[in-house]
């Protein structure tokens, strides 16, 4: 295949190197002549493991060139790369100009192309710029996206040091795009990669490399926390950690990587909060460890700002224990809510069918009868009768049968979801807590 690459800096050149290296003819654009020259004497324009001796093979194989000329390069091609920088300004916003302006020149050279043209997005990008870069090529071009040419989302994950063997050895592949055959042509650029290729919405690809980006920071930051409370008291923090990545089950693993309602229970709560007690009384600072639990508040108050929102008062709860399975109410998120609302003014009535009052015993009673002290007159004994009488009705458990009550559901002013039920994201009164 014939790719243009625009940009070449880190991504630019480590993708310019490796496709060539799979065989494909690849010309490389900058506005940098430095780096287009070094290109065209078969040096690399970074310095990074391997690359230097893949540049000069291809190269001298012919498979690579730059240029300076964005509609040489376009004409030349029939898959152009993007790949140009996205610095943060001093506030954190992207500067995304560069890739504007590429857009720009990338329309204007399509006003003389006849044959269909791919772009790829490698570059890290907000959501949404996808679609306003499809837009000034259009304006640029005079041409028409998903007829004459259209924009892929496709973002790298490549570490400097080892940018080649992550290129060469991915976890995944992700491309967002609205044109199927444009993304199988993409897709051909991966398929000999021992790694699943995901093709998902636009949208998606775009945020995915902060999500990456922003859980290896909170990583760091966590296991730094955890170095400084165990050093303090003496213990071997790379003990405690290879220790804790050996679960895979829960640790290292897609538990719990659920968006949805707050946590709660008897241990998570009460952990956290004697883990950053022990920092504080070693004096130790934990912020990572102690904001967890202030965001953990920030989703109940969401969840009652939905409620609030609908303008109803008359609220059922499909469940009220932390979690489907147990009657299990100490410090249960829902219990938060619950007694929130009734000292807002609320009506609630609650509907659990693991819930029984006479069978609360020890801690668990005593927890209800000082957040809850008049559960009983709440709980209702079938669902049918708890949705019934209520305005909204609020989701708080993954095993409720809401395809079996649509028809109920349906006439309800919402159903606010914290969990997730897919059998009701169709009817038109429904609510996602963060979906």
């Amino acid at each position: 295949m014939n790719i243009s690459i625009f940009g070449l800096g880190y991504v630019g050149c480590v993708s310019l190197g490796c496709l060539a290296n799979n065989g494909h003819r690849v010309i490389g654009v900058d506005i940098n002549d430095f780096k287009v020259d070094l290109i065209n004497s078969g040096q690399p324009t970074i310095v990074e493991k391997d690359i230097d001796k893949i540049i000069k093979e291809q190269f001298e194989q012919g498979r690579i060139s730059a240029t300076t000329n964005a509609k040489e390069a376009i004409i030349d091609s029939e898959v152009s790369i993007v790949c140009v920088g996205t610095p943060s300004s001093p506030q954190g916003h992207l500067n995304l100009s560069y890739i504007f302006k590429t857009a720009e020149q990338i329309g204007e050279a399509l006003r003389d192309k006849d044959a269909f043209h791919t772009i790829v997005i490698r570059s890290t990008v907000l959501p949404g710029t996808n679609k306003r870069f499809g837009e000034i090529i259009a304006q640029f071009s005079k041409k028409e996206r998903g007829k004459h040419f259209t924009v892929v989302s496709n973002p790298e994950f490549l570490r400097e040091g080892t940018a080649v063997k992550d290129y060469n050895n991915p976890s995944v592949t992700v491309l967002g795009g609205d044109h199927a055959e444009a993304l199988e042509s993409v897709a051909s650029l991966y398929r000999h990669l021992d790694a699943p290729i995901e093709i998902t919405d636009i949208e998606v690809a775009e945020i995915i490399k902060y999500v990456n980006n922003g859980f290896h920071a909170l990583k760091i930051s966590f296991a730094n926390e955890i170095g400084n409370i165990s050093k303090a008291l003496n213990i071997d923090s790379h003990k405690v950690m290879e220790l804790f990545c050996k679960d895979t089950h829960l640790n290292i693993s897609p538990a719990y990587f659920k968006p949805g309602f707050a946590y709660g229970g008897s241990c998570l709560p009460k952990d956290l909060k004697g883990l950053v007690t022990l920092g504080h009384d070693q004096y130790v600072s934990t912020p990572v460890l102690s904001g967890v639990h202030e965001s953990n508040e920030n989703q109940k108050r969401i969840a009652y700002e939905l409620i609030e929102r609908t303008g109803k008062r008359n609220i059922c709860f499909i469940g009220l224990s932390f979690k489907e399975g147990t009657d299990d109410l100490r410090y249960s998120p829902s219990v938060d809510l619950a007694e929130k609302l009734i000292g807002k003014g609320y009506k609630i009535s609650i509907f659990d069918e693991n819930v029984h009052l006479s069978k609360l015993i020890g801690a668990n009673k005593s927890f209800i009868d000082e957040h809850l002290p008049h559960l009983s007159e709440l709980i209702v004994g079938e669902i049918e009768q708890a949705v019934s009488q209520a305005d909204v009705v609020l989701i708080n458990h993954r095993n409720f049968n809401g395809g079996k009550y649509k028809d109920l559901l349906t006439q309800k002013t919402a159903i606010v979801d914290l969990v997730r039920i897919p059998a009701l994201e169709n009817l038109p009164n429904y609510v996602g807590l963060c979906w």
